[in-house]
């Protein structure tokens, strides 16, 4: 983008109470029946449901952001924030500090003067005109209106999901949530923007392990799972893996960026082997080429296996969506791949109901046998002896990278709030 460079402005810390980091949070929550969940697919259906939620406002909106650019998008979604601040609504925007870090200090400031409570997920200075703060980013996507509706997936505030955007523009998904399961996204936004939430009880504290499938049949019941780097690592990997032992008809998982670890791997080819349909669809155009290429270093091992894995070639494929047999979904902010699975903040909705499998199937559907090419086992790009080589090197260290991911960085990223002092010409750096 060619936006101007986020100007230096004064930050400090965060209020009491201290967070090691704003994810580590020790609940896990449980299975909520009676929702309605609705698919909202690329920008040109989220975008006019979450700005008319926000618009109808009457007491609070949480945000959580991974991108907001100064383009059609990020415009509308300021003026439809301080809209809402200045009738009275109390806004809180948190925005990654390396996602959003292309935003001006005019578009902050003008939302700060609103009245918006803006926090930045570690910030960081730019060094010799490149940006430093590359791990553990804010990922989530989440929007809270009056604690009553949640919209919760992978598009952020860009024009860059909308189909004018030209053959970049990304296919992308979100889903808009109302009933019972409102109230944990709510307070599980809340905790992250570090203002007090209603503790939850302790049987729904993490020491006490979850079924990943719900407790009955009925349709619409939803569930959050997040990862952290606290105590909830490996929450959405384990989600996957359990749901993909369980399958026995199909798995559809779309993924933007496909590099998981040698275990969900695994789960994946067994699933195929024991008689279920797996189709993978994936980048074939992608945003950054290095994603295609590491997810093509896993195809051998899977085709051979009879995984389906179908390449998206229209443009950027940047959703992050999975279903199995004809009633369990997921849709979120996690992609399958090390950044994701190891490192950055992450928010999936599950979601058991017959109705929203069939439509996100039908999507999907069209998706593959229309848009996609699809990839055949006997064409390796490779000589054999070089790709045992190279899978035997990619394997084994798929299998140690979360445990490495661990290292580095050593520092703990933490919420900042944006403070901007009118007329003052002096700013301490982000």
């Amino acid at each position: 983008m060619s936006n101007p460079p986020m100007e230096k402005a004064s930050v400090q810390q965060i209020p009491a109470p201290p967070m090691v980091e704003p994810a580590a949070v020790d609940v896990e929550y449980a299975w909520q029946g009676n929702n309605l969940v609705e698919l909202l697919e690329n920008g040109e259906a989220y975008f006019p449901r979450v700005f008319e939620a926000m618009r109808a406002a009457k007491t609070e909106i949480l945000l959580e952001t991974f991108i907001v650019f100064e383009d059609k998008v990020g415009n509308e979604l300021q003026q439809v924030l301080i809209e809402a601040a200045q009738r009275g609504v109390r806004v809180t925007a948190s925005l990654d500090g390396f996602g959003c870090g292309e935003l001006t200090t005019a578009y902050l400031a003008a939302l700060s003067e609103a009245g918006v409570h803006i926090q930045i997920f570690d910030p960081a200075p730019k060094h010799l005109g490149f940006r430093t703060n590359w791990f553990r980013r804010l990922h989530r996507k989440i929007v809270v209106v009056d604690g009553t509706i949640a919209f919760i997936g992978g598009i952020n505030f860009s024009a860059d999901h909308l189909a004018d955007f030209g053959p970049e523009a990304k296919q992308d998904y979100s889903v808009e949530v109302q009933g019972p399961a409102v109230a944990d996204i709510h307070h599980f936004a809340l905790l992250q923007s570090g203002r007090p939430a209603r503790a939850k009880y302790w049987w729904q504290r993490r020491r006490q392990r979850r079924s990943e499938l719900a407790f009955n049949d009925h349709d619409g019941q939803v569930r959050l799972v997040y990862r952290d780097n606290g105590d909830h690592r490996t929450d959405i990997e384990e989600v996957y893996r359990q749901v993909l032992r369980s399958a026995q008809r199909r798995v559809v998982i779309a993924n933007a960026y496909f590099f998981p670890g040698y275990r969900l791997l695994r789960e994946i080819r067994n699933a195929a082997r024991r008689g279920v349909e797996v189709r993978l669809i994936l980048q074939g155009q992608p945003d950054m080429l290095v994603a295609k290429l590491a997810a093509r270093m896993t195809y051998d091992y899977l085709l051979k296996s009879g995984v389906q894995i179908h390449e998206y070639c229209e443009r950027p494929l940047h959703g992050k969506v999975a279903l199995v047999d004809e009633d369990w979904s997921t849709v979120g902010s996690s992609n399958l791949d090390p950044l994701s699975l190891s490192m950055n903040l992450e928010a999936n909705v599950l979601i058991r109901d017959r109705t929203f499998n069939r439509q996100l199937f039908e999507r999907l559907e069209d998706l593959s046998n229309n848009h996609c090419k699809a990839m055949s086992p006997d064409k390796a790009p490779r000589g054999r002896v070089w790709h045992m080589t190279v899978g035997f090197l990619v394997f084994h260290f798929l299998r140690h990278f979360p445990a490495w991911a661990g290292w580095l960085p050593a520092h703990k990223p933490r919420l900042k709030p944006f403070i901007h002092t009118a007329g003052s010409d002096h700013h301490e750096p982000l």
